[in-house]
């Protein structure tokens, strides 16, 4: 007699940074009939709802602790989630595995893509696939084009293109991913501080006449399935007490989380979302 096969999908390893993204994975992949194990970070991730999951808590710089985690707990696919602060490397306390990793590109890259990306590498090194948000939650991905009601006017879409190709020249130095474009000037870029800080910055700087736009983008060299930019309803809140009176996303570079409520949002906030295609991706 044959054994029946086994046809439920593969167990997802969730690595959770800050905010609503890996409690919504976790979610979906638990609904999609997917067994899920979370690595919290520890001083990162803060969405309760997590602890309803198998999981444990660990620091950022115990790689091996991580990795081992996700080896006993049977993962298949992971998937690497959430804000996580950049750290200095005495916060950090990287054990052999991650101070092994730092080593092979250099502290100037901590917390960037360079680190990003030898992380990837490395879990597939070990036997995991390495799987992108989007591909779990397929809402998340940024279509071209307007989102929403409101639409942008012939000002508005020249400052999101320049901010677009601001944005992508700062993520070529693996600086950071947007920029905040009023009136053809650019306002703010993102950096060490992340989006709303960045975006509180902007708003010192306004000018009188229409408001500026926000702009996210992924990096030109980015594995997309690793640290893709997102906006929630907290930037629509942040964007509009800066003065904002829109965003612009890289299509196909960046996710909305919570879609329908973030739409909802900026529509009654009269703010604009749209979608736009890097030059070289025409």
């Amino acid at each position: 007699m044959t054994a029946p096969q086994d046809n439920s999908p593969p167990k997802l390893g969730i690595i959770a940074g800050g905010g609503a993204l890996p409690a919504r994975l976790a979610a979906a992949a638990k609904a999609a009939g997917r067994a899920v194990f979370v690595v919290m970070l520890d001083g990162h991730a803060n969405d309760p709802t997590l602890e309803s999951y198998p999981q444990t808590t660990l620091r950022l710089g115990a790689a091996a602790k991580i990795l081992d985690a996700m080896r006993a707990e049977d993962c298949v696919d992971i998937v690497l989630a959430g804000k996580v602060a950049r750290p200095s490397f005495s916060a950090m306390r990287p054990d052999w595995r991650a101070t092994k990793l730092l080593m092979k590109v250099g502290m100037k890259a901590l917390g960037d893509d360079g680190l990003l990306r030898l992380v990837g590498q490395e879990l597939e090194r070990e036997g995991f696939r390495l799987i992108g948000a989007h591909e779990i939650l397929t809402d998340l991905a940024v279509e071209e084009g307007v989102i929403g009601t409101v639409q942008p006017d012939e000002q508005a879409m020249n400052d999101a293109k320049h901010g677009l190709s601001v944005a992508r020249i700062l993520g070529q130095a693996d600086v950071g991913q947007g920029c905040v474009v009023q009136q053809g000037l650019v306002l703010a870029l993102e950096a060490i501080e992340g989006t709303d800080e960045m975006l509180r910055r902007s708003a010192l700087y306004k000018r009188e006449g229409v408001g500026g736009v926000l702009v996210k983008s992924a990096k030109p060299q980015q594995d997309k399935r690793l640290d893709l930019p997102a906006i929630g309803l907290k930037t629509i809140e942040e964007s509009h007490k800066a003065g904002l009176r829109g965003i612009a996303l890289l299509a196909g570079g960046t996710m909305i989380i919570d879609r329908e409520a973030v739409l909802a949002r900026a529509d009654a906030l009269g703010m604009f979302i749209v979608g736009l295609r890097a030059d070289n991706d025409q």
